[in-house]
C-alpha cells in the first residue's frame, strides 16, 4: 500500500525524492517522510500528504546524494507524526522505511522490550528496525547481515529501504510480498514501489523477487537473497512514456483515464483481433489454448472492480464457450478451504498485479494442482511472475485511484477469450465469430461518441450531489456494470450505493425506494428489455427518481424517466463495456461538485499489497 523511493548516485537527492514520492502518493497519502545523507542524515515526516511534508520543510535546504522517502498508507497505527516514516532504531543507527505488514511484530517486540528496547511509535516498522539494530550489535556483524538475518526472523509482507549510520554510502532494499523496483543508471541507482519514479531518469530496471536483498552503493550493485545466496540481475527495458503518468491536461488523473479509455480497450486488443482475416490471436495464452477449451471449469478470481471484471467474464465465458465459471472474491478465496480440482483452471484478474490476497488466492491454487492464469496491466509485476501464463491488458499506467480503464481493459480481455474459446468448442460458428469481433472493433468509436455526452453527466450530477444514497439497477451482462457504477460512487464521493439485479429490487430494496431515492437503471435494447421497464414502472409507482441509460434512439423509457443517458446501440456481449462510462462520469462530477478529492479518496489505496 505504502509508496518507496530510493536514490543513491552524484545528484541531489531530494528533488528526485519528492518528485517519486508525488508519482507514488496514488499508493497512500496518510503521511510521508524523508531521510537524505549529507554531512549528516536529515530526517523529516509529518501526518497528510506529499505537499504537506513540504510545507513542513520548508525552504530548508536538504542536501545529499543518497537518500529514500515514503508515503503511507496506515496500518498499524493511526496517521500522525510519529508513526509516518522513516523509524530510526532506538539508537538511531538505522533508519528505514516499510511497506507491508509484519505479522509476527508483537512477539518480536515483546522480547525487544525484555532486551530493553523502548518504542515511540504504534508500528510494526518500528519493530523491525529495532530488530535490525539488535542483531547488528550482538551479533558484531555488518548492516547487510542484520537486515539479512532480521528478515529470516519476520512473518508477514515486506519492501524495505534501510540506511545505516555507520555505512552511510549504502543503500540496503529487500523484498518479500511487496512490490520493489530498482533503476539501473550512470553511477547511480533506484529504488521504488513501482517504476513512476524512476521512468524519467533510466528505462532499465530490475524487478525485486521475493527474499532478493539489493545492496546498492554508487558504482556498485550486489543482488542476494535474505539466505546470502548470490543472484544475477534480470535487467529489463521498460516500455514506458513519461506522458503516461502526467495529467496530460485534465483537472484529474481519474477523468484523463475515462477519456482514455478508446485508446487503452484499443491498445488491449491492437494485434490480437484481426481485421482480415477476422480472428484472435492471443499470444500469452498460446500453450494453454488446449488447457482452456478442454476446461471443465474455470475459477476467476479478483478483488473489488476486478471482481465486477470477473463477473462479467462468467457471463461471457458460460454464454459464449459454455464452460462452468465460478467467480470468487480473492480475498475470501483461502480462508473458506476452496475446492479445487488439478483440472481446474484459475484467473487471477488484478490491475497492479500485486494484490495481496489475489497473490495468496494464486498460490492456493497452484498448490492443489490447478493450472493458473493472469490478467494484469503491470509488466513484471508479481501476477505475472506467479502464473503458469496469462495477457496483460495495455491499458497504461492508471494513477486514479478509483479504477476505471483497467476494468475496461480486463473486460476487453475477458471477451477475447470468451469468444475465441466459444468458437474453437464449436459453441458460435463462423458467421457468429466474426460478428463478434466485428463489435470489439467497433467499440473505440462508440466509447467516444458516449464520452460526448459528458454535458448532461454533468447536468445530472449538479442535480443529485446532495443525494445520501443511491441504488443501482441491472439485468444480465449490466448487473455487474450496476456493481462497478455504485463502488465509483462509494469511492470518490463517499455516497452510500447498492449495485442489485433489477429483479431483486423487489425483494427487500423496494422498501428504500421514495422520492428522495435517486435508481440508476441501465436499460439498453438486449433480451431483458420488456422486464426492465417493468421495474422502471415499480419505482415510479413509489415515487422513486429514475436515471435511466438507455440505447440511442429509445423512446419508451425517455418517457417514463426523469433522466436520460443515451449510449449508441451494440450487442450484449460488448455491452458492459459502454454502459459503464457514464457510470463512471457520474461517479466523478458528483465527487467534485461535493468537494471530495476525486484522485486520492479518503481511506483507499491503489494496490493493496496487504491481507
Amino acid at each position: 500500500m505504502c509508496g518507496i523511493v530510493g536514490y543513491i548516485g552524484n545528484k541531489q537527492a531530494f528533488p528526485i525524492i519528492i518528485n517519486g514520492l508525488k508519482r507514488l502518493e496514488y499508493r497512500g497519502y496518510d503521511s510521508a517522510g524523508v531521510c537524505v545523507i549529507g554531512n549528516e542524515p536529515y530526517t523529516a515526516k509529518c501526518k497528510g500528504k506529499v505537499s504537506d511534508l513540504e510545507d513542513f520543510i520548508g525552504t530548508n535546504p536538504v542536501t545529499g546524494t543518497i537518500g529514500m522517502g515514503h508515503t503511507r498508507w496506515a496500518t498499524h497505527g493511526e496517521p500522525n507524526d510519529i508513526n509516518a516514516h522513516p523509524h530510526e532504531s532506538m539508537s538511531g543507527t538505522f533508519i528505514l522505511i516499510h511497506n507491508g505488514i509484519i505479522e509476527n511484530y508483537s512477539n518480536l517486540k515483546c522480547k525487544l522490550e525484555k532486551r530493553g528496547y523502548t518504542f515511540k511509535s504504534e508500528t510494526d516498522t518500528e519493530v523491525l528496525v529495532n530488530l535490525i539494530e539488535y542483531i547488528y550489535r550482538k551479533g558484531s556483524v555488518t548492516p547487510e547481515i542484520a537486515v539479512r538475518l532480521a528478515l529470516t526472523k519476520v512473518v508477514g509482507a515486506y519492501g524495505i529501504v534501510v540506511i545505516c549510520r555507520d555505512e552511510p554510502n549504502t543503500l540496503i532494499a529487500a523484498r518479500k510480498g511487496s512490490p520493489l523496483v530498482v533503476g539501473v543508471g550512470d553511477g547511480e541507482y533506484f529504488v521504488a514501489s513501482d517504476a513512476t519514479p524512476i521512468i524519467e531518469y533510466t528505462n532499465s530496471v530490475i524487478f525485486l523477487n521475493d527474499n532478493d536483498v539489493a545492496i546498492l552503493r554508487k558504482e556498485e550493485m550486489v543482488l542476494k537473497t535474505i539466505y546470502n545466496e548470490a543472484l544475477e540481475p534480470n535487467i529489463q527495458t521498460l516500455d514506458l512514456d513519461i506522458e503516461a503518468i502526467e495529467k496530460g491536461g485534465f483537472d484529474h488523473f481519474m477523468l484523463k483515464e475515462i477519456f482514455e479509455q478508446p485508446r487503452s480497450i484499443l491498445d488491449t486488443f491492437r494485434g490480437r483481433v484481426s481485421t482480415n482475416p477476422l480472428d484472435i490471436h492471443l499470444g500469452g495464452l498460446y500453450k494453454v489454448i488446449p488447457n482452456l477449451v478442454e476446461a471443465k471449469r474455470i475459477i476467476l478470481i479478483g478483488c473489488g472492480t476486478s471482481w465486477h471484471a470477473a463477473l462479467v467474464g462468467e457471463y461471457l465465458l458460460e454464454d459464449l464457450a459454455r464452460i462452468p465459471v465460478e467467480v470468487e472474491y480473492a480475498s475470501e478465496f483461502r480462508y473458506r478451504n476452496p475446492i479445487i480440482y488439478k483440472d481446474d483452471i484459475v484467473i487471477a484478474i488484478s490491475q497492479s498485479g500485486e494484490t495481496a490476497d489475489t497473490l495468496a488466492a494464486i498460490r492456493l491454487a497452484k498448490e492443489s494442482g490447478a493450472l493458473v492464469l493472469g490478467i494484469c496491466n503491470v509488466v513484471g509485476s508479481s501476477i505475472p511472475r506467479e502464473t503458469h501464463a496469462g495477457v496483460y491488458t495495455h491499458a497504461g499506467p492508471e494513477i486514479g485511484v478509483a479504477s476505471t480503464k483497467a476494468f475496461t481493459a480486463q473486460v476487453t480481455v475477458l471477451t477475447m477469450i470468451a469468444i475465441l474459446l466459444g468458437y474453437k468448442r464449436g459453441v458460435i460458428d463462423d458467421n457468429r465469430y466474426n460478428e463478434l469481433i466485428n463489435e470489439i472493433n467497433l467499440v473505440p468509436d462508440k466509447i467516444e461518441r458516449i464520452l460526448k455526452t459528458d454535458p448532461i453527466v454533468q447536468n445530472i450530477s449538479e442535480r443529485f450531489k446532495n443525494a445520501t444514497n443511491f441504488l443501482y439497477l441491472g439485468r444480465g451482462y449490466y448487473f455487474p456494470v450496476a456493481l462497478e457504477g455504485a463502488l465509483k460512487l462509494k469511492e470518490i464521493s463517499y455516497i452510500h450505493a447498492e449495485g442489485y439485479p433489477a429483479a431483486e429490487m423487489k425483494h427487500g430494496p423496494i422498501a428504500l425506494i421514495d422520492d428522495t431515492m435517486p435508481v440508476v437503471v441501465i436499460a439498453t435494447k438486449d433480451n431483458s428489455y420488456e422486464k426492465i421497464v417493468s421495474n422502471i414502472q415499480e419505482v415510479k409507482a413509489r415515487k422513486g427518481v429514475i436515471i435511466a441509460m438507455v440505447t440511442e434512439g429509445d423512446t419508451v423509457i425517455k418517457q417514463m424517466a426523469d433522466y436520460v443517458i443515451e449510449i449508441p446501440e451494440a450487442g450484449e456481449v460488448v455491452g458492459a463495456l459502454l454502459s459503464v462510462i457514464p457510470l463512471q462520469l457520474l461517479a466523478y462530477h458528483i465527487a467534485l461538485l461535493r468537494g471530495c478529492n476525486v484522485d486520492q479518496p479518503r481511506n483507499l489505496a491503489k494496490s493493496v499489497t496487504v491481507e
